[in-house]
């Protein structure tokens, strides 16, 4: 148990970040197939956008209150900045996300729930990468 909570406590940040990334997955893709099983015909290009950004809306306010407190643990004071840098590195990632639904969905005609696990796996990575270095970067004193 002990060699456990050393290797955890060595590796905290990305641990904490593939948890907390794998729940802002799930609560993005729970929100994304509520969408395209209740209200929105993800065959429709537009409709899918739509359930593609309500989803990345309710995952992006989840990523950035736990990547923020439990992840990168920031103590930044200007939050405003922070979480501006925040949703400026996941609207990339959104544009990204869209393409791929788009190409793989729209364009290649491939099933929506699968494109969407495919694009959700490169958004992870991208937005642990744009979160270390952009968002919660440690300022060297």
């Amino acid at each position: 148990m002990e060699k456990f909570k050393e290797l955890y406590l060595k590796y905290k940040e990305i641990v904490n970040y593939l948890i907390f990334g794998v729940l802002t997955t799930v609560i993005s893709l729970v929100v994304y197939y509520m969408c395209v099983f209740t209200i929105l015909n993800p065959e429709n290009a537009f409709q899918l956008q739509i359930a593609n950004i309500i989803s990345w809306i309710a995952g992006v306010i989840f990523a950035y209150v736990t990547n923020r407190r439990f992840v990168f643990e920031s103590n930044e004071k200007n939050t405003i900045k922070e979480a501006s840098k925040f949703v400026t590195s996941r609207l990339v990632t959104l544009i990204m996300d869209m393409l791929i639904m788009f190409l793989g969905v729209t364009t290649l005609h491939l099933n929506d729930k699968v494109i969407k696990l495919i694009s959700q796996a490169v958004v992870i990575v991208s937005n642990y990468i744009f979160s270390k270095i952009f968002v919660f970067k440690k300022n060297k004193v």
